[in-house]
């Protein structure tokens, strides 16, 4: 493993569904990445040498309401604390972009065995029902 690399908004749509497919498969098509990249607030990406590591994406309105997307670390990275750096990369995005002195959301999904992960950054779950709709663009 060579010197890990911190990139910003670098994250390309190939280098998204390479990291999806080697984690979770069945990435989305380049289409709807690319254009995902394009209106994604922040993006973080961890390489090793040329190799993509990890990444994780920020959405959001800049006011009021930031989520966490697509937190994702290769099998072989795990539990090297590159998870924590990812959150931590995004937490100083929203200390960078936010009005300062306010209180904001930050909120993401998490699947129940990764929760204690997020837990231990300070995230908790809430009441809150996570509601979604697979939904076919043009079907209607």
């Amino acid at each position: 493993m060579e010197k890990l690399t911190v990139k910003h908004d670098e994250l390309t749509a190939d280098q998204f569904i390479e990291l999806w497919e080697s984690v979770w498969g069945g990435a989305p098509t380049f289409e709807q990445v690319d254009l995902a990249m394009k209106h994604t607030l922040f993006r973080v990406s961890v390489f090793d040498g040329d190799r993509i590591a990890a990444m994780a994406r920020m959405v959001g309105d800049l006011g009021l309401e930031y989520y966490i997307k697509d937190v994702v670390v290769r099998p072989e990275y795990q539990g090297k604390g590159i998870g924590r750096l990812l959150i931590g990369e995004l937490m100083a995005f929203i200390d960078r972009s936010s009005v300062k002195g306010t209180t904001v959301f930050v909120e993401l999904a998490a699947m129940p065995d990764k929760a204690p992960f997020y837990e231990k950054l300070g995230f908790s779950a809430n009441e809150a029902l996570r509601l979604r709709k697979m939904y076919e663009v043009g079907k209607c």
